[in-house]
């Protein structure tokens, strides 16, 4: 490797001839210095080049034996970060700039992905993000600057202070999809963040500046609302197919080995996400960033002298802990523009933050609430941002946000995954910890629920809704899937919901009866079964156990604490809202003979005497009513109607009233991030080497999608690992 000339010589006389030389120089074994006019005879090639993907691959194998002596990485880099500089302080759109930035951010992400992906050590040195000491510079640039910070830098600059336009929308779709590349090496690590991570491109991008960050978090938000749609003069280069004939299949020269690519080399335009893929990029990559979690690991020396008989030793102790995560904060601190709490209550908070209007990203959110992503946003929004949570309650359509997730869970056998479901249920119990939400979901009416096959719904409260499918997402999971943390979460969200609760439709309370009734079946087939195991151990007396009566006995317990969870469940409803639900006492006296068995029961009878107290009040007065008269469905309804105005509660037990809130645990990062990369891969298509990813499983998630598309697996049958990131907490 000797000397490199200022500047490659066109040895073809024609564009054609020129694009090839020039990107054959590229990947060689030539270095150019950051000052040549290589670069911008690089960067200005036509951005309607199509390449093979073949030569693709061949190219960034030559540039990675290359790169560590020529850092054309790293001034590739440098170049880019100087387009957008060069954009943001020019007083109007120059297209050659900004087809050299796009170019650049293309270019940069096809060699960058290659590098990580196929990388040979922990630490990314294979990057070389860094410039020789020997390198020429131009005046001004300061020689020992983080590159990566310096490029991160100039990217979120731009994605936050340029506007999305026609003109503009190729470089902001492009720079995203560099964002998810530079982000990528956290693929190469496993599910828990460990010190030795290297993620240079996030830990240069939480160091930036409280402004940027709250700028560009706005900016994304603003691309998942707008929504834009793709122009019509970028769609031949993002949405080309890459297989119409070329510069390369024509000429065919040796020297050719890589061009600039459409879109889908790295991001598959064919997934869900291709109708808005600037909103849903915008979405993945505020996703990663707003997860992302760094541990650092720091050593103290420590001298024991506790023990004077003992020789004193220096002990190592490494201590783990995280950084902060300025994005996260910054959506955690996001307000609306529209109204500002601060101004009202005349607090001053000092500093940027992110302003965004609450309305139209309530109205986006619950137009994509089938979408996965969209409900991790939410998710993180009620968890993190108050602001957010407290618009969010006092909406009046409700149902705008609440439909798409009762219909989604209502679907959730047929292609929703588990995750999804967890986070739905989530986000539902999170809203029932609020009283004010309890209450004015039942004064709102449906008129129908087209989607409800099982039952015609006519005029049902949003409660009611809730109240059903909940119920329906526990009996499915009691019959297939089986979880114990999803059926504690809905019957949580139930027991926020009971006192509250206001005239329960007729369906909604014979539903919750029937799930006592079938928890109860449950309850007895695990007693008898708990017993006879037990007795078998004893007649054979033997000291070993095969461990089925142990494991018999921790089922019956879960549904001992089932059972006794939805008792409390029609407690609090009697309790505390008996005169608002006639068709709840309904319900309890149609089928009143469900409860007998628990009537003496000695884990249960304390919970059902006060049922069997409003039974008796009801019955009673029944009784007292003439013998031969004719009680119809209607006459008892309405004699319960009328009896509901004498009720006292009289002889009613009070029992604490149950509130379940949701709390995360202190290492959320360990379920997210695979979480949101999986997200990523299946909605964007990002490709990425299976073979190089150790963030999660590869076989199970990524590549069924590959070959069978989105949402094709059988998710609901395979069972989710254990969120070690959620906690339902009961608070007495």
């Amino acid at each position: 490797m000797g000397g490199a000339p200022s500047t490659p010589r066109n040895t073809g006389g024609d564009d054609v001839s020129l694009a090839e030389y020039l990107i054959a120089t590229f990947v060689g074994e030539k270095s150019f210095p950051l000052a040549s006019d290589f670069w911008n005879k690089l960067l200005e090639l036509p951005l309607s080049s199509r390449w093979p993907s073949d030569r693709v691959h061949q190219a960034c194998e030559l540039f990675a034996q290359s790169n560590g002596y020529t850092r054309h990485l790293a001034k590739l880099l440098i170049h880019l970060s100087w387009c957008l500089q060069e954009l943001l302080q020019a007083s109007d759109a120059q297209t050659s700039i900004y087809k050299k930035a796009v170019n650049a951010t293309y270019i940069a992400s096809v060699f960058l992905k290659h590098l990580i992906e196929n990388g040979k050590s922990d630490s990314l040195q294979d990057l070389h993000l860094s410039l020789d000491g020997s390198e020429p510079v131009p005046h001004g640039f300061v020689m020992d600057q983080d590159i990566q910070n310096f490029v991160m830098h100039s990217v979120l600059s731009f994605i936050g202070a340029a506007e999305v336009s026609p003109n503009s929308y190729v470089l902001h779709q492009e720079l995203l999809n560099f964002m998810l590349v530079t982000m990528s090496t956290q693929l190469l690590s496993g599910p828990s963040p460990a010190p030795i991570d290297a993620n240079p491109f996030i830990d240069a991008a939480m160091a930036q500046e409280k402004s940027l960050v709250c700028l560009a978090v706005t900016r994304l938000l603003l691309n998942y609302i707008s929504r834009h749609r793709t122009p019509t003069n970028a769609k031949p280069y993002l949405y080309s197919d890459g297989d119409s004939p070329g510069i390369l299949e024509r000429v065919g020269s040796a020297a050719a080995t890589f061009v600039l690519l459409p879109l889908n080399y790295l991001v598959n335009s064919s997934g869900d996400g291709s109708k808005n893929p600037l909103a849903e990029s915008s979405l993945h990559v505020l996703l990663i960033l707003i997860n992302y979690h760094k541990s650092i690991m720091s050593d103290e020396s420590m001298t024991d002298k506790s023990d004077d008989s003992a020789t004193s030793e220096s002990v190592s102790k490494a201590h783990v802990f995280s950084s902060g995560n300025t994005f996260s904060k910054a959506l955690a601190n996001a307000r609306d523009v529209e109204f500002d709490r601060s101004d009202v209550e005349g607090n001053a908070h000092p500093g940027p933050h992110v302003r965004i209007p609450f309305a139209s990203l309530f109205d986006t959110l619950g137009m994509c609430l089938a979408d996965e992503g969209a409900v991790l946003l939410l998710y993180s929004l009620l968890q993190g941002n108050s602001d957010f949570k407290e618009y969010v309650l006092v909406r009046t359509d409700m149902d705008t946000m609440l439909m798409p997730i009762l219909e989604t869970l209502y679907n959730a056998s047929r292609r929703t995954s588990s995750n999804q479901i967890y986070m739905m249920l989530i986000v539902l119990l999170i809203l029932s910890q609020d009283s004010s939400f309890n209450s004015s979901i039942h004064k709102m009416i449906l008129p129908s629920v087209p989607w409800y096959k099982e039952h015609l719904l006519h005029q049902t409260s949003l409660g009611s809704l809730m109240v059903i499918i909940l119920i329906r997402t526990v009996q499915h999971n009691l019959s297939k899937l089986r979880d114990v943390y999803l059926q504690t979460n809905c019957l949580a969200t139930l027991a926020n919901m009971a006192p509250h609760a206001h005239h329960l439709s007729a369906y909604a309370s014979q539903r919750l009866v029937s799930l006592f009734y079938m928890l109860s079946r449950k309850y007895n087939k695990l007693s008898d079964l708990t017993g006879d195991k037990l007795q078998s151990i004893k007649i054979r007396l033997s000291g070993e156990d095969d461990g089925v009566s142990e494991d018999l006995a921790a089922e019956l317990q879960i549904f001992t604490d089932f059972l006794r969870l939805v008792l409390d469940i029609l407690n609090a409803i009697l309790t505390y809202a008996l005169p608002r639900n006639p068709e709840v006492v309904y319900a309890i006296m149609h089928r009143q003979e469900v409860f007998q068995p628990f009537k003496n029961h000695p884990r249960f009878h304390e919970l059902v005497e006060n049922i069997y107290t409003v039974l008796d009040f009801f019955n009673s007065r029944m009784d007292s009513q003439r013998s031969d008269r004719e009680w119809s469905v209607q006459k008892v309804l309405q004699f319960i109607i009328n009896s509901c105005r004498s009720w006292r509660g009289e002889g009613m037990k009070m029992f604490t009233q149950l509130h379940f809130s949701y709390e995360q645990e202190s290492h959320p990062e360990e379920f997210f991030i695979p979480y949101v990369w999986q997200l990523a891969f299946s909605r964007c298509g990002f490709n990425f080497n299976p073979d190089a990813i150790n963030l999660f499983p590869v076989s199970h998630q990524i590549e069924k999608q590959i070959e069978a598309g989105r949402g094709e697996e059988e998710e609901g049958k395979e069972k989710l690992q254990e969120l070690s990131d959620q906690r339902i907490v009961f608070d007495p």
